[in-house]
């Protein structure tokens, strides 16, 4: 049972918009779906943060990737309805922000502690790997096997939490066509990176507190040495952990970045998707 990687996998902003797409039953798992306005180029399956399904943002990223790509989109509910609720980031922000009193050390921030322990270890529970990674790939094989689907290229969308199964989808032969991981969390080095097996683009910062810039480099040159491998590595100058999915629009570099990430996604699947499915 893993913890999370560093603070920032549970801090951020929430955005507040309101998603457009619906809610459906795929495949035994309730699943957000963001429909293109014009025919499917292909269909991502996104694997949200440690954050799950529900949340604003990851809907509202899902709506971006669908209405801007012209692909299907299906956001599951891998974590099972057991994904912490988003006002573990005020707590998170609280308990690490300074003291205004002593009151605040003696008595709120034991209760901040009390109360996010109640949320993020029901969490790491629940969400082991032995339990999430079963569900995560049987869904990608049903996609894969339905007939309403098959014949469109599947890509993985990772983030953060969801960042290491994208990478692993992309080692295993006929999973999915293509990968993007925006700042992965819990990725070995370098045994996760070698076993890459399908197109993959990865996303982080130079800033990132789960993969520091040194790894960042040295993951980058194992894929671009592999010459039998697509890959793209991009780091975004400044941008923290968690900002293609959680950045504050308060801050102009990190909602650039998300932006550019964004874009960097579409175009990595507008490469590998197109035409990449399964023949009906």
């Amino acid at each position: 049972m893993a913890a999370p990687s560093c603070k920032n996998c549970l801090t951020g902003y929430m955005k507040t918009e309101k998603p457009t797409g619906t809610v459906s039953t795929i495949h035994g798992l309730e699943t957000y779906v963001a429909t293109p306005p014009n025919a499917p180029k292909g269909l991502i399956v996104m694997i949200p943060d440690i954050f799950g399904w529900e949340t604003n943002n990851s809907r509202l990223l899902a709506d971006s990737l669908s209405q801007d790509g012209d692909f299907l989109v299906y956001l599951p509910d891998f974590m099972n309805g057991t994904a912490p609720p988003p006002g573990t980031m005020e707590l998170m922000d609280s308990l690490l922000g300074p003291s205004p009193s002593l009151a605040t050390t003696i008595f709120y921030k034991p209760v901040w502690a009390v109360q996010f322990a109640s949320a993020a270890i029901p969490f790491l529970a629940r969400n082991r790997d032995a339990v999430v990674r079963p569900r995560i790939y049987d869904f990608h094989h049903a996609v894969r096997s339905d007939p309403s689907t098959a014949h469109l290229g599947l890509g993985s969308a990772g983030y953060c939490w969801g960042g290491k199964y994208t990478i692993h989808l992309c080692q295993e032969d006929g999973m999915v066509d293509a990968g993007f991981a925006a700042h992965p969390s819990k990725v070995a080095f370098p045994q996760d990176w070698e076993k890459v097996a399908k197109p993959l683009a990865v996303a982080i910062g130079d800033v990132d507190m789960v993969i520091g810039i040194e790894d960042v480099r040295k993951i980058e040159g194992l894929l671009e040495g592999r010459k039998e491998l697509e890959s793209e590595v991009r780091v975004y100058e400044g941008a923290k952990h968690g900002f293609a999915v959680r950045a504050d629009p308060k801050d102009e570099g990190q909602t650039r970045s998300a932006v550019e990430s964004q874009r960097q996604s579409l175009e990595w699947f507008g490469r590998f998707l197109k035409g990449k499915g399964k023949q009906k």
